[in-house]
């Protein structure tokens, strides 16, 4: 499975952006999807993930309420809609795959995203 992660950019605090994790191959419906985010000088830290099927998904805390995940297995595709950005949510955000994966620990996700530049001025 190869991810390419993109819909990042420079917003203001209060906007919004909608990232996307397009896959390749054919059974997507197999993998759950996670988020990371990495800011400078942190360590990469859990953002969110769905299921398989999308009917569950579970958040952080920093961004539960703000941020909404979302997949569309038809396109291969998931979304995370992120809204009410602070300067804090400002880092890389990585998409990861994994068979069967869910939860937040980065070593469920096999496959990760070359990741997209998310900037929110204050």
């Amino acid at each position: 499975v190869q991810l390419q992660a993109s819909g990042g950019g420079l917003v203001q605090a209060g906007g919004s952006l909608r990232l996307s994790c397009a896959a390749s191959g054919r059974t997507f419906s197999s993998y759950g999807v996670g988020w990371f985010r990495q800011a400078p000088g942190k360590e990469r830290e859990f953002v969110t993930t769905i299921s398989m099927s999308g009917d569950s998904t579970y958040y952080a805390d920093s961004v539960k309420g703000r941020f909404t995940i979302s997949r569309d297995n038809a396109k291969n595709t998931v979304y995370l809609q992120t809204n009410s950005l602070k300067p804090e949510d400002t880092a890389v955000y990585y998409c990861a795959a994994g068979l069967y994966a869910y939860g937040s620990s980065p070593n469920r996700y096999r496959y990760w995203g070359q990741g997209t530049q998310v900037t929110v001025s204050s």
